[in-house]
């Protein structure tokens, strides 16, 4: 029999053949196998142009073995290429962090710098981005080629971004703006203003005076301005005309940044003719009158508004099937509806494909109920209280609560929201005990603390062992906190049951039910720690609707006045609707809280806390999140309040 005839085949590098016989090998073992030969020959077979390594030590191990240094490099460079087009960013970056690549020689400098910022961005390594930041400037990527300056450019200002330098990512594309003439003028304009709203006012101030070249100049100006001190989005839409006509030839003034644009244009596609439809007779007569009384008021009190172009229409939907009243309307010379309020009529608009004339509904679907196109909902919504409170449980990192909460359908929702927000925290509801008015309130927080279990395990010990035995029962040790949903009647009875059943020591949480709304001391100092959160109108500083309204109206404290705020709110989101769901982050601070719209033209709330000391809600700092502890480059909530 003739030998064996072993033949490394380059094509096909996880083979060894003899002849007539293929016999399979871990890639990797036979790469370091086939290393070793190569290098116990002296590497004189190896052809670094060509050769193409499998993993990153094989590649290093072959360069190092390299005498021509710029050779050597040149090979680590083209490999981390390949990696990168693997998707292997990880292998990419044991390259380019090496010690062989730490001089590059002049000519290589920039293939790997382009290199480092594709796996930096990648692996989102903020670290190795500051690192590569702190050696280039806005100017750098015009170095390369022209088929490659847009791809350095937009790697460049991806570096800085990563590396939490917005100024120098914005200056980065506005240069490349001026340089490559076939760039998506409104795709490079957008990022512009994404990454300097991203900038401190202190920093956008001082480049602003530093600044040269008339298009930096521009961007810069325009950005302050647009952050003049108390200015309204009928102000800023001003702001922008002004700095156009001042900046004709500019490029942003030509081609505006998609939330500009909006803002500029937000005047010019503001309904004129608003149906407010509201029920005005029967049980939800209350509710109805206050939330028409509030958004009258924000209307008469806004100084944007054009008395002579707006008309507001009020239709009484008590008695009336809605959907014949939609359709009525949806035949006359409307630009909004403001309504309905009653849940089952929101239902029926729900049900529709596309809404012919949009409708800001006062009220929200069940979940996960796809909403018509042009439906807004908004609303008081309990649910959302909930979530700001496992929001707040998480950010003071208590995990594991017991949880109170009425039984019913309203409790449900507020359960479901709570739970589902609580998990996405990796929070725990160890225990949650439903309730009613009329149950024994005694039971109920025993059950809740645990002490009805420990008294269970004493008696059967004592029926164990036949004979009484002396017993203090203990409260559950596991819970980090109480979350209280009770309005303040049973409230004031479970607060101090909590510390009669040794739980006095847990912190305890509630939404907006456990408080009235107006200070009242001697009845609420049984409340005393709850911390609870609430809308701007009953925590927030005095403003001029709320001092105006609280002088001239009833019915503007309590839970009506809650709702007066919420007309109010709906007056200001009947003109801000389209800037809310196309500019993305954007928010009004309006009288229930900070206002923002979901892709599905949802709109939550984010209130104020407060805590009760001595019978008086004291308003206490907003916590900070767990998520934004570490970072500080988030993307700010872009404010459009006036």
């Amino acid at each position: 029999m003739p030998p064996l005839v072993w033949r490394y085949k380059p094509n096909h590098p996880e083979y060894v053949e003899p002849a007539m016989i293929k016999i399979r090998i871990h890639q990797r073992a036979l790469a370091s196998v086939f290393t070793a030969a190569l290098l116990s020959a002296g590497c004189a077979t190896v052809n670094l142009e060509t050769h193409v390594a499998q993993t990153a030590d094989q590649a290093l191990e072959l360069a190092s073995n390299e005498d021509n240094i710029e050779t050597a490099q040149a090979y680590l460079l083209r490999i981390a290429s390949r990696f990168q087009d693997q998707g292997n960013h990880t292998a990419a970056r044991t390259l380019l962090q090496s010690q062989q690549l730490a001089q590059p020689a002049p000519e290589l400098g920039n293939q790997k710098r382009l290199l480092a910022m594709a796996s930096a961005s990648a692996l989102e390594d903020g670290a190795w981005a500051k690192e590569i930041a702190g050696e280039i400037t806005p100017s750098t990527f015009i170095d390369y080629p022209a088929d490659l300056i847009a791809r350095a450019a937009n790697l460049q200002a991806d570096t800085f971004t990563l590396a939490g330098e917005p100024m120098p990512a914005a200056m980065t594309l506005i240069l490349l703006a001026q340089t490559d003439n076939t760039a998506d003028a409104q795709q490079i304009h957008d990022r512009v203003w994404s990454l300097l709203e991203q900038v401190p006012d202190s920093e956008l101030s001082s480049a602003s005076a530093e600044a040269i070249g008339y298009e930096a100049q521009g961007w810069l100006e325009l950005a302050s301005l647009v952050r003049t001190p108390d200015a309204g989005i009928d102000e800023q839409g001003r702001i922008i005309r002004g700095w156009q006509n001042n900046w004709p030839g500019h490029p942003a003034a030509q081609v505006l940044p998609s939330e500009l644009k909006l803002i500029a244009t937000l005047a010019e596609s503001r309904p004129e003719k608003i149906a407010l439809a509201l029920p005005l007779e029967g049980p939800l007569a209350t509710a109805g009158k206050a939330i028409r009384d509030g958004f009258l008021a924000a209307y008469y009190l806004d100084d944007s508004a054009d008395r002579g172009e707006t008309d507001i229409r009020i239709f009484n939907t008590a008695g009336t099937p809605f959907s014949d009243l939609y359709q009525q309307l949806s035949e006359q010379d409307i630009d909004l509806i403001v309504g309905p309020l009653e849940k089952e009529a929101l239902a029926g608009l729900g049900s529709m494909n596309t809404l012919p004339v949009p409708a800001l509904g006062l009220n929200y679907l069940p979940a996960g109920t796809m909403p018509a196109e042009g439906l807004y909902q908004f609303g008081l919504s309990a649910e959302d209280e909930a979530r700001q409170i496992a929001d707040r449980l998480a950010a003071e990192k208590l995990r594991q609560v017991l949880v109170l909460i009425p039984g019913g359908e309203w409790g449900d929702r507020v359960e479901a929201a709570l739970l589902q927000r609580m998990a996405t925290h990796d929070g725990v509801a160890l225990d949650i005990e439903r309730f009613y008015r009329e149950d024994n309130l005694r039971a109920v927080t025993a059950d809740l603390l645990g002490i009805t279990v420990s008294r269970d395990r004493a008696i059967q010990v004592e029926r164990t062992i036949g004979m009484d035995v002396e017993f203090e029962p203990r409260r559950r040790q596991d819970a980090d906190a109480i979350v209280m949903v009770a309005e303040p009647t049973v409230a004031r009875q479970f607060k101090p049951l909590f510390a009669f059943y040794f739980g006095g020591d847990l912190p305890v949480y509630s939404p907006s039910i456990i408080y009235e709304g107006t200070p009242a001391p001697s009845r609420d100092r049984d409340l005393n720690g709850v911390i609870f959160t609430d809308i701007p109108w009953v925590l927030g500083d005095d403003n001029e609707l709320r001092t105006r309204a609280t002088d001239n109206l009833s019915g503007t404290r309590g839970q009506p006045g809650r709702l007066f705020a919420m007309g109010a709110d709906a007056w200001h989101l009947s003109k801000r609707l389209p800037l809310l769901r196309q500019v993305e982050n954007a928010s009004i601070s309006g009288q229930t809280g900070v206002l923002t719209m979901t892709p599905k033209g949802s709109i939550h709330r984010e209130q104020l806390w407060a805590q009760f000391r001595n019978g008086v809600p004291e308003l206490i700092p907003d916590p900070v999140s767990e998520e934004s502890e570490p970072e500080t480059t988030d993307q700010e909530t872009v404010p459009v309040s006036e």
